[in-house]
């Protein structure tokens, strides 16, 4: 597993989201390193990490991460996670209470899901099939670019926070094979073979490490009205709207997200 790493101080673990990897948190990282210890993580099958045919479930990808913070010598650690990134930061903080001490989550959902507000929602999705359907999925990500390009673009208010260079740093990486395979296998599971097993079993466990939840308010992809109340069934999670901002906070909003994060990492 590649990692990128700054700073000192307290360790927190940042997970980039679906077909991004550690690049994405390029701005927010120098924003910390004056009181953290910064590791930002490529996933399996991400970035400059190795991209095996299997291993995607997010049990595998969570067995991972315990496998990185082992292998760094760390025991207690932040969390911080984007989209996909994010719910195994959720995942993690459920199976490892004791080792996680904050959870910061952007632009994903929690892990109490509303069925009726996803069903209400469910056209938001009707571009995933392109990417999660096996030997489609590949082919998309690997030779039709510009769709992961328009995925990108179409994530955010202000354009000029996802410029070309930093589409292309995420698409020319994506393109190759085994990337985009892994890239689609990624999706396949947690579509196909996680998701409705999640429906039924979320409320059964707690969330209890102090959790923030960042949503962009114009976010098309995981808006906060897919947000139900996850209160009865988290020991303490917060959710706040970033208005005017969409489904990449950290490219568009660096300074606001490394201020929350600090702000809620100092929290007890």
């Amino acid at each position: 597993m590649h990692v990128a790493e700054t700073g000192a101080g307290s360790p927190v673990l940042l997970l980039h989201g679906w077909a991004k990897h550690w690049y994405m948190w390029r701005h927010v990282m120098p924003l910390l390193s004056d009181s953290h210890r910064l590791i930002a993580v490529d996933l399996r099958g991400a970035g400059w990490s190795d991209a095996p045919r299997s291993g995607y479930r997010t049990a595998e990808l969570v067995d991972d991460l315990r496998a990185l913070l082992d292998a760094l010598g760390l025991g207690r650690i932040a969390l911080v996670g984007h989209d996909r990134g994010a719910a195994l930061a959720f995942q993690l903080a459920l199976d490892d209470p004791d080792r996680v001490t904050h959870v910061v989550a952007l632009n994903e959902l929690h892990p109490y899901l509303d069925v009726r507000r996803m069903v209400r929602n469910a056209w938001r999705y009707l571009w995933t099939p392109f990417v999660e359907t096996p030997l489609v999925g590949r082919f998309v990500l690997a030779h039709i670019p510009s769709f992961t390009r328009g995925w990108l673009r179409r994530g955010v208010v202000d354009r000029a926070s996802m410029p070309a260079d930093a589409v292309a740093a995420y698409v020319d990486v994506l393109r190759q094979p085994d990337i985009a395979r892994a890239g689609e296998q990624l999706m396949y599971q947690f579509a196909y073979k996680e998701f409705i097993p999640m429906l039924r079993h979320a409320e059964t466990r707690k969330l209890r490490p102090p959790t923030l939840l960042l949503a962009g308010g114009a976010d098309p992809f995981t808006p906060p009205a897919m947000l139900g109340a996850a209160t009865p069934h988290a020991a303490d999670l917060r959710v706040e709207v970033v208005d005017d901002a969409g489904h990449h906070l950290p490219e568009e909003r660096p300074e606001l997200v490394a201020a929350k994060i600090r702000d809620h990492l100092n929290r007890i």
